[in-house]
């Protein structure tokens, strides 16, 4: 296969992943949303009896900062704000991506995945963000990575997942409704919150290949355009040559005849 060929395969593909992005973000989209009016049912909740404060994550608590970038090549300077970004950090990380600068004597690294690992082995993240919120062990959660907002439109992004602002409560939702309940409430709404910032980490991480695949996607189709004007010159480069020839083969006929 030629390397035109191989271009256009990986140009093909770019477009088709932004669009299963999408899609797929919308399924999470939607738990997500459920999950937010579940949690705020709970916390608005006029009958619970619910001390708020203990939900509250200490100041003296550490911070997590989960760091997205990609797998693969051909997507130029994708991970470089995210690499510039984590050179400066000093709280603990996750990092996600074999792009991603992975420093193993660095002992604030609580995980390093490969997209691939992430995807097969995401129990091992969610166990680090259930016991950072339910033991209080992280006072701040963010997610570093490149947001995509659409095909013209990528932006390097830090975004704060823990706390969260619960918002306004919905017009839609009985807060006076009573619950019987068969656990302990805080450990409930401690989990509940934790499934919450994990959906909203693989939201992101589609967001982020999203936007890898978006710039796999321009600089593909720079390089096909690149590739058929070097094809064009060469073609040009060889017409010449063969006039040439063409020439010279009238000529000596012509001293023949």
């Amino acid at each position: 296969m030629s390397i035109k060929n191989v271009v256009k395969v990986m140009n093909f593909h770019s477009l088709i992943r932004v669009d299963k992005s999408r899609k797929k973000a919308a399924m999470y989209f939607d738990t997500e949303e459920e999950l937010l009016k579940l949690i705020k049912k709970v916390m608005f909740n006029k009958n619970m009896i619910l001390d708020k404060k203990l939900l509250v994550p200490s100041n003296d608590a550490d911070v997590l900062n989960v760091y997205i970038g990609n797998d693969l090549g051909f997507c130029g300077d994708f991970n470089f704000s995210v690499n510039k970004e984590l050179r400066k950090d000093k709280d603990y990380k996750v990092i996600i991506g074999r792009k991603v600068h992975y420093f193993p004597d660095d002992k604030k690294v609580v995980l390093y995945q490969t997209k691939e690992e992430f995807f097969k082995d995401f129990s091992k993240l969610q166990n680090i963000i259930i016991d950072g919120v339910f033991n209080g062990k992280y006072r701040e959660i963010n997610v570093i990575y490149n947001h995509y907002y659409n095909i013209d439109c990528l932006e390097f992004t830090k975004k704060k997942l823990y706390p969260f602002d619960y918002g306004k409560m919905d017009e839609d939702v009985d807060y006076n409704e009573d619950f019987a309940l068969e656990t302990d409430i805080h450990t409930l709404i401690s989990n509940m919150i934790a499934l919450y910032v994990c959906y909203e980490l693989k939201i992101c991480e589609i967001n982020s290949y999203a936007a890898e695949n978006v710039i796999r996607q321009q600089i593909t189709t720079e390089s096909l355009k690149k590739i058929d004007e070097i094809e064009e010159e060469k073609a040009k480069v060889e017409r010449k040559i063969r006039k040439q020839k063409d020439f010279q083969n009238i000529i000596e006929n012509y001293r023949k005849g």
